[in-house]
């Protein structure tokens, strides 16, 4: 029997002389129906993506607010959390993690809650649980303070990603509560590689590998795929589009384990997912810098079900123009498809069927707009 579909709530980002976007978001998702879970006396973990320092397409941190006020409201205890990351840069351990989260503005004065890293000092602080019905994980390495919340709200920018095609929920929940070493075994089947013809030697790979994986010889770089854990930061960093991605194959492997951990995170207890789509970059928010927006801002959305999210707010992106002299726009319009425009090896639709498998939702959807 098909699934029936999921109600996903919509809102533009207009607003009018008595309702400011604030006020609209905590509207969205009131009439989505966060406020029928039970809050009271629970701990609530707000994943979020607090921005690498120098980018500046991040969430701003008064979205946070409205969701965490909402659930104190119900008598929910709300932290805003994430994880440590395996690349250089401000978010590789918990105190230069809290650091950048405070210097992107998420403290406890700007948000009324207060920001934990779930997996420690070092990365190392994880839980293990169980997949039973994963394809290729079996016990998902999640950060300890994302599983000892009662209940999970993911707050998400929804943006193009140069090794899963886009990061929407699915991102945010599955590869955003992998602990280091959850997060190593989902890239760990996709080792990039470089184009020779296409380098230059100007060592951005390098200075963006925490690994010591790549070398430079006679102007050209070569990665150690021995070393390499596939993070993929390399992708992004080359200024000549030189570095890619191992093969087709080895990305919807990546999706589907990221959504077999998105199984781990959300299994077994009450969840609600939030997107904006706004600023809708090239890359991910981990990159130190962001690209220029790709199609203009479209609008906020919530939903019960992640998949249906992600379906609604990839559909919606791809109903938008793509803007002048944007990096979509330099690409070839080849695909019907902005986010494989602009990431050709990547097949977004792997984490969305995946998902479906799993039993986490459904790719159908009603858009409800308020």
């Amino acid at each position: 029997m098909e699934a029936k579909p999921a109600k996903v709530y919509f809102s533009t980002f207009r607003t009018t002389l008595n309702e400011n976007l604030l006020m609209k978001l905590r509207r969205l998702i009131t009439t989505a129906g966060i406020k029928n879970i039970d809050f009271a006396d629970k701990y609530v973990a707000i994943k979020i993506h607090f921005g690498e320092p120098g980018n500046l397409a991040y969430l701003r941190p008064n979205y946070a607010k409205v969701v965490a006020d909402v659930i104190k409201e119900a008598g929910g205890k709300p932290f805003l959390t994430d994880c440590n990351t395996l690349y250089v840069g401000g978010r590789k351990n918990a105190l230069d993690h809290i650091d950048t989260a405070y210097t992107n503005g998420f403290t406890p004065f700007s948000t009324g809650c207060h920001v934990i890293i779930a997996d420690g000092i070092k990365g190392l602080d994880e839980s293990y649980v169980p997949v039973p019905d994963g394809e290729y994980v079996k016990e998902a390495k999640i950060g300890r303070a994302i599983m000892d919340a009662d209940i999970l709200i993911s707050l998400t920018h929804f943006k193009a990603h140069e090794g899963t095609g886009f990061g929407g929920a699915i991102k945010n929940i599955g590869m955003g509560c992998g602990s280091r070493a959850g997060k190593m075994e989902m890239h760990s089947s996709g080792k990039p590689s470089v184009n020779q013809e296409k380098c230059v030697g100007c060592g951005m790979c390098i200075r963006n590998c925490a690994h010591d994986a790549i070398t430079i010889t006679d102007k050209k770089a070569s990665i150690n795929h021995t070393k390499c854990v596939g993070c993929g930061r390399c992708i992004g960093a080359c200024p000549k589009d030189a570095v890619h991605p191992g093969s087709d194959h080895s990305n919807d492997i990546l999706n589907k384990k990221m959504a077999e951990y998105t199984a781990a995170v959300l299994r077994g207890r009450p969840h609600f997912h939030i997107s904006l789509v706004m600023d809708v970059s090239p890359f991910c928010d981990c990159h130190a810098e962001n690209d220029s927006p790709i199609v203009p801002d479209v609008g906020m959305f919530a939903s019960f079900d992640p998949v249906a999210l992600d379906q609604a707010c990839a559909d919606a992106v791809n109903r938008q123009p793509v803007l002048a002299g944007s990096y979509l726009d330099e690409k070839p319009h080849t695909h019907g498809d902005h986010f494989c425009d602009i990431h050709p090896t990547t097949n977004w639709k792997s984490q969305i069927e995946h998902c479906e498998k799993l039993g986490l939702g459904t790719a159908r959807y009603e858009l409800i707009q308020i």
